[in-house]
């Protein structure tokens, strides 16, 4: 499966809730989407509060697309709750590599 559109995200949690975001992330619509094909969920080893998320998808249309739908934008106003301040992207594009937990 082809990867053409990805990003990396940095989001705060307020104090103390880092772990309700992880919990959250991990149980997103967007891990059962079959154009999803990279969802990674990590944390900071040195601010309790920071989470990152990692997603690589089939087309930049098809993470449109799922973004637009009911479930998404839920999620997107139920995390916005768990969060302080902006969260940054950057540009990736998963390549490749290794995943086993």
């Amino acid at each position: 499966m082809s990867v053409e559109h990805g990003f990396h995200a940095t989001l705060t949690a307020q104090p103390g809730k880092r772990d309700e975001v992880i919990e959250f992330l991990l149980d997103a619509p967007s891990l059962t989407n079959d154009d999803c094909v990279v969802f990674l969920v990590g944390r900071s080893t040195t601010n309790p509060d920071v989470v990152y998320v990692t997603e690589g998808w089939t087309t930049a249309e098809a993470h449109s697309a799922f973004f637009a739908t009911e479930a998404a934008q839920a999620l997107v106003a139920k995390l916005g709750t768990l969060l302080e301040g902006e969260s940054t992207y950057s540009d990736e594009l998963p390549v490749g590599g290794k995943a086993a937990f």
